[in-house]
């Protein structure tokens, strides 16, 4: 499975969660760390979810970027 992942930059570190996995969150230092602490996160988050017998949600979220033109 995929799910869309929202990184934002924070003062010192990068922070990560995941909208279709309420409470599923990570920090790193750099772009890269947080990167790989989410997809760490995300296999914790789903395993503590099967072993307490929940189901597990199927990704809905969708993430994407968009240009926007000022003129000024």
């Amino acid at each position: 499975m995929q799910y869309a992942v929202v990184i934002e930059k924070a003062e010192n570190n990068y922070s990560a969660y995941v909208p279709d996995l309420p409470g599923c969150v990570a920090t790193g230092e750099t772009l890269d760390e947080v990167k790989q602490m989410i997809a760490e996160a995300i296999e914790f988050h789903i395993e503590g979810m099967l072993e307490d017998g929940l189901a597990i949600p199927q990704p809905t979220s969708i993430a994407c970027e968009v240009e926007v033109l000022m003129h000024i």
